[in-house]
């Protein structure tokens, strides 16, 4: 029996203190945008594009239109808000930097609110970096920030037979070190700038490709709390290159990277506004 004051598990209320915490954070997160020359969009709830950027299609839950057409909602914000913009908005804005407050969900019954930013055409992942942290600056949060890029563990994977992407999903560490390579035993040890270039000098070029992105991405956001994770592989579709997290202990406030819609580069983040109330009602 379902009692009148459940609600479904996996979805949030808000109420008093938490109400107001979580107002603050949108406030804060929206004022800091808008002054940086970013505009809102809000974008609907139903979609019939989320399948192209959800790894687990099963995470999403699914209707259909009033014509029958598979529809399923909101799951993720990133690819949605940039097929909005270029192919509906198109000629009739030059707006290329959006912000939006909005929740997505997954199945069964998961709500998760988020402010995400997507800065479109703009290819330095450090742009949106320094917005990021300076919101957690502004909220008086200090996490860590881990930055990564995904394409280390995809030439890894080409590199070595005996190595697959779930290797890596699932950081398989004893399987990296029994390999018996020097560089990529200290790649798996790799934790701060200061000891990138210690890797650099003895890794094959096309990783040290990679690993001088990382490095000049720390250098140009000039986080205060950083650590490199280069084996480390993302779990959202549509991130090609650089991408990072903002972690404290085991929870995740915000992630961001690179990423491609057809032609058109851009990066952008999303913060977890739950994950952040959480830590900020404590």
């Amino acid at each position: 029996m379902i009692l009148e004051h459940e609600i479904p598990n996996g979805s949030k209320l808000y109420f008093g203190e938490s109400a107001k915490v979580k107002r603050k954070i949108e406030n804060i997160a929206s004022e800091i945008l808008s002054d940086e020359g970013f505009q809102e969009i809000v974008t609907p709830i139903f979609s019939y594009h989320q399948h192209l950027s959800i790894g687990d299609e099963k995470k999403l839950i699914r209707v259909n239109d009033a014509k029958n057409n598979a529809l399923s909602l909101r799951a993720d914000s990133t690819i949605d808000v940039v097929r909005i913009i270029e192919k509906r908005l198109g000629a009739n804005s030059s707006q290329k930097k959006w912000f939006y407050i909005q929740p997505v969900v997954s199945y069964p019954t998961t709500e998760q609110y988020q402010v995400g930013v997507e800065f479109l055409g703009e290819k330095k992942l450090s742009s949106v970096l320094r917005l990021a942290t300076n919101i957690f600056d502004t909220l008086n949060v200090e996490p860590l920030v881990q930055i990564s890029n995904i394409k280390i563990p995809e030439i890894l994977a080409q590199m070595f037979d005996s190595l697959s992407i779930d290797d890596f999903r699932h950081i398989n560490i004893d399987k990296f070190i029994n390999l018996q390579v020097e560089w990529l035993t200290k790649l798996v040890y790799l934790q701060y700038i200061e000891q990138i270039d210690e890797v650099i000098v003895i890794a094959p070029e096309v990783i040290q490709v990679e690993l001088l992105k990382i490095k000049e991405l720390c250098m140009a956001s000039e986080c205060k709390n950083a650590v490199i994770a280069p084996l480390y592989y993302a779990k959202m579709l549509y991130y090609d290159e650089l991408f990072f997290r903002v972690i404290q202990e085991n929870e995740v406030f915000a992630r961001g990277g690179r990423y491609k819609n057809e032609n058109l580069t851009s990066v952008g983040f999303a913060i977890y506004t739950d994950a952040l109330c959480e830590e900020l009602t404590k």
